[in-house]
This record gives structure tokens, C-alpha cells and sequence, in this order.
């Protein structure tokens, strides 16, 4: 897919649908580029890709102004499906481009508040647990000691230790005893607040990703580590079989939570706490996908992106 090419076609005939990406040099995801190419068949010339580096925002005469970094002013587009990952957002940057864009009158895919509600694991707890989803004992701070925390009687190992913002299963590992978190407290990073997580037994190695489009699930897929290990990402080297509509319960719950979340597209990921129950690990506000799923995200997405259109008439 040449983002470029789609970038630029934008300025000569601006674009009613885009898709927003990271910065450049970042490469983008195939599941991204399966996604673009889907809504560029439908939209053809009315779709582009835009980087977030590629934009300017402010204000001038008192109005909202959207500009290519050339100088060409932009009108905002009808709909932004937003594939900038949440994790990494920062508030001086991506959010505030994706709150000029909502200012300026686009609907965004997902939302702004959905995205900042998604973008920290603790803060996608809260939310969850207010709205009744099941999810496992949790224990996290702001600007607490380390060292001071991983001592609190609060918290029971083993435990898995994470990243507030972390990805793709980085930054995750299984802390089994009290002690080796007290020895690895002072490696941990200080710049991001780490979380400290029950350990479902049941589900370890394990966890199963379903996508929830608009309220309903559209995929299914078992990730299962390779190893024995904790984490079961492909990125991580992990196994990956898709199953949609083999677990019922499990896409219901997925569909709760993406709706605690306000979340329009969701990759909601599920520990078994038995057999037939589940409770939530984590949401993820730009899923990717296996191959084999794309033939019902894809529709499903563009799908969703019509009716955002439609919405608009």
C-alpha cells in the first residue's frame, strides 16, 4: 500500500474518508495495510492515508485550520478510522491532533475518549470494573517508591508485572515470588508505572482474542505460547488458531467490554478462568488480525465506516 501516493492524491482532491497512521519511519502492520487497501476499494478516490507526521493544525482568524506541511489547507474529513496505536499516545501530540480533528467536525474511529479510556491498562480496569466486567485483581500507583510498592502487603505473587502502556506483550513477565519482585524492583523502568497483576493459572500461555466491530464479534483467535511461557503473542513467538463463534460466552463478554470502553473496533483479549469462563486480560483499541480472519474484520470494518458516512447525511 503507498501511503504516499494516497497522502498526496489528497491534497488535489481532498478526501472525505482517511485513515490515520504513525509517523513515519514506522512500518505499518499488515493487518493495516489490508485495511487501508478495503477502504480505498470502496471509497476509491474519496479515501487517503495520512501520517501524523504529514499534518499541521491551529488556528487562524479565529478558526480551525488543518494544513499539509507544503502549506496546502485541508478540510477536515467525514471520518477518521484511527490506526495510531493508543499505548504511545501522547497528550502533547497525537491526542491533541485527533481532538482538532473531532473540533473541526470529523468522527473518528475510534473516538478520542475511547482511545484515552483504552490507552492505559489501569485505566481500562476502572472502566470495566465500574460497568460490572469481570477482570483480575489488579494493584498499580502514580508516583509511589517501587521499591515501596512491591513490598505492600497488597500484593501477592506470583503476580504478572506489566507496563501501563506496554505492547505486543512486552514489558510482561511473571514475577513468582515476593522476593524476585523486591530484586527486580530497581531494573524496572520509572518513566512508565508498571502493574501488578493477578495470576490466572487456568489461563496460563493462553488467552483468546476476540474482535468486536459495532457491537458484535467478528473474529476469534486462541493464542497459545510456544514455550510454557506467560505471554502467548505471535510477536513473542506464540501460536495462533482462530475460532470464531467456538466460545459464545467469551464473545459476549468481549462485546461488554468493548462497550464499557465506547469502543466502535476492538481486539478484546480473554483468560479463561475455567473451561467456559473468562474474565478480561486487556482491550486493544487498534486490533491487528491473523490472515485467516480478514475476510470478516475487513467487511466489518468498512462496514462501520459506511455507517459513520451515512450517519453524517
Amino acid at each position: 500500500m503507498d501511503t504516499a501516493r494516497h497522502a498526496l492524491s489528497a491534497v488535489a482532491e481532498p478526501a472525505e474518508v482517511w485513515m490515520l497512521v504513525r509517523q513515519r519511519p514506522a512500518v505499518l502492520r499488515r493487518s493495516t495495510r489490508e485495511l487501508a487497501t478495503a477502504l480505498a476499494d470502496v471509497h476509491g478516490p474519496r479515501f487517503a492515508v495520512w501520517h501524523t507526521d504529514e499534518l499541521l493544525f491551529g488556528v487562524q482568524g479565529g478558526k480551525l485550520v488543518l494544513r499539509t506541511l507544503g502549506g496546502a489547507d485541508l478540510p477536515a474529513p467525514e471520518v477518521v478510522c484511527v490506526r495510531q496505536v493508543a499505548g504511545p499516545m501522547r497528550s502533547d501530540r497525537e491526542v491533541t491532533l485527533l481532538r482538532h480533528l473531532e473540533r473541526m467536525g470529523s468522527t473518528l474511529v475510534n473516538t478520542l475518549d475511547a482511545q484515552l479510556r483504552s490507552r492505559n491498562k489501569v485505566s481500562q480496569l476502572q472502566e470495566l470494573a465500574v460497568a460490572g466486567v469481570p477482570v483480575p485483581d489488579t494493584l498499580s500507583y502514580a508516583t509511589a517508591p517501587l521499591e515501596g510498592v512491591v513490598r505492600s502487603p497488597d500484593l501477592r505473587a506470583p503476580c504478572v508485572v506489566k507496563s501501563v502502556s506496554g505492547a505486543k506483550g512486552g514489558q510482561v513477565f511473571l514475577a513468582p515470588d515476593p522476593y524476585l519482585l523486591r530484586e527486580v524492583a530497581g531494573s524496572l523502568t520509572r518513566e512508565t508505572p508498571f502493574l501488578f497483576q493477578e495470576h490466572v493459572a487456568s489461563s496460563h500461555g493462553r488467552t483468546l482474542r476476540v474482535v468486536v466491530v459495532d457491537g458484535e464479534p467478528v473474529s476469534a483467535v486462541l493464542h497459545t505460547s510456544h514455550d510454557g511461557g506467560l505471554t502467548a503473542n505471535i510477536a513473542k513467538g506464540g501460536s495462533a488458531t482462530v475460532c470464531t463463534g467456538r466460545y459464545p460466552k467469551a464473545d459476549e463478554l468481549a462485546v461488554r467490554a468493548a462497550r464499557a470502553l465506547g469502543l466502535d473496533i476492538a481486539g478484546v483479549d480473554l483468560l479463561f478462568t475455567s473451561d467456559d469462563t473468562y474474565t478480561v486480560c486487556e482491550v486493544n483499541a487498534v486490533p491487528g488480525w491473523r490472515p485467516e480472519a480478514a475476510a470478516t474484520i475487513l467487511p466489518a470494518v468498512t462496514a462501520c465506516v459506511a455507517k459513520r458516512m451515512s450517519a453524517r447525511r
